[in-house]
């Protein structure tokens, strides 16, 4: 049902939103935490969805939660042509590929996660090595890395040929990332690119330089997008058991083009992923600075556990960051955030700040519970893109 952005900002309920949606949870169900599943169910962000059938074979076969949620997240951190998670990541601003994982096992309520780590392709698998063969969390930098080599991991190169054209054409093109944050007072607005008087220039420039590294037609405005618009690409992925036992993880390679030694929400347990046995798993993908603030992940569960449905339960964690930055519909156009919510008795939510990241690509959920795969439209708070591509200043809020 949609309604203006006052009626929104003036209510704490959007409980009329997305009902349609085929299999997301529906407000009259029981808002109940501890009841027993009638199947195994796994959700993950999108680009999971072609792993679902074997992360879910595990379950089948009464194998582990998190090794079906770590099947999944594999998947793209061994994909080359997957930019936003292992091998072929897109670099930080000096052409460096750097990963972050963390993973949570609902049985033995452990976790355990990995930040910065150069050379290693399977973070996700390194963060659960750190949770079962260590006394710790959490372990960054060289420390991970050194540490997964000891543990049988191979170093290798994660820059791909592909990724580190990108990165030269942001490089040849593009500004860096100091200056004040949106967060910061000393903001001030700047002209979105598709809105700034020599954008089309910019652009055709964009265009030119991507020929001239050597990146092939059909890539090029792809690449261009990414230089205008850095993605934040990550995986999350929850799974529970007939036996109502929870895993989850996320990894990622984080910000493209960030400061070196930048970590996001997905190492971060509570923030990019948070697995509570009693409740429930929840995971994000998107602006990690903004999701550390709110530490949205842990927010969800605790929303769960004090009665929330999980679609109420992700909503009521974007509308913290909508408040961080006091409605500022100029500063929220610069983010994103979509949260994956998997309850303990089966019932799951996608949500998601934006529609999609731009014009007729909505953000989406997959979805596996034993009938099959498939992909779901997130239920958005704000409609439009986060990052218009055709440019579109039009902002309407549901």
């Amino acid at each position: 049902m949609p309604f203006t952005r006052r009626d929104f900002l003036g209510t704490t309920a959007l409980g009329a939103v997305g009902l349609s949606l085929e299999g997301q949870e529906k407000q009259s169900e029981s808002k109940q935490t501890q009841g027993t599943p009638t199947h195994s169910i796994i959700i993950s962000s999108a680009n999971g969805f072609n792993y679902l059938d074997e992360g879910y074979e595990i379950l089948r076969k009464g194998g582990d939660t998190l090794d079906a949620a770590l099947r999944v997240a594999r998947g793209p951190e061994d994909d080359p042509n997957d930019d936003s998670v292992g091998l072929g990541g897109l670099p930080n601003e000096e052409g460096v590929v750097e990963l972050d994982a963390s993973c949570m096992h609902g049985p033995t309520r452990q976790a355990g996660s990995v930040g910065g780590v150069r050379n290693i392709k399977n973070v996700s698998l390194v963060a659960k090595a750190v949770m079962e063969r260590t006394g710790h969390v959490m372990l960054v930098g060289e420390g991970a890395e050194r540490f997964a080599v000891a543990q049988g991991f191979p170093r290798e190169n994660l820059l791909t040929e592909h990724s580190r054209k990108q990165w030269l054409l942001w490089k040849e093109t593009h500004s860096d990332w100091w200056g004040p944050s949106l967060a910061s007072p000393e903001w001030k607005k700047r002209e979105l690119p598709p809105h700034s008087d020599n954008f089309h220039e910019r652009v055709q420039r964009l265009y030119e330089v991507a020929e001239e590294l050597g990146i092939e037609p059909e890539l090029r405005r792809a690449a261009v997008h990414k230089v205008l618009f850095p993605p934040t690409g990550t995986i999350h992925c929850s799974t529970l058991n007939e036996k109502g036992e929870l895993s989850g993880c996320t990894t990622t390679s984080g910000l493209a083009w960030k400061l070196p030694g930048r970590c996001g929400d997905s190492p971060v347990i509570g923030a990019g992923c948070y697995t509570d046995q009693d409740v429930g798993s929840a995971g994000a993908t998107g602006s990690g600075e903004e999701n550390l603030r709110v530490a949205g992940a842990h927010t969800i569960i605790e929303n769960l556990r004090h009665g929330m449905s999980p679609f109420d339960a992700g909503m009521e964690a974007l509308q913290r960051i909508v408040r961080n930055y006091n409605h500022d519909m100029d500063r929220l156009r610069f983010m994103d955030m979509t949260y994956y919510v998997l309850r303990k008795d089966g019932v799951y939510a996608g949500v998601s700040l934006w529609t999609g990241y731009e014009p007729g690509k909505p953000h989406r959920i997959a979805v596996h519970d034993g009938v099959g795969k498939r992909n779901e439209k997130t239920v958005s708070m704000f409609e439009g893109s986060s990052q218009e591509w055709p440019p579109d200043p039009a902002v309407r809020a549901k």
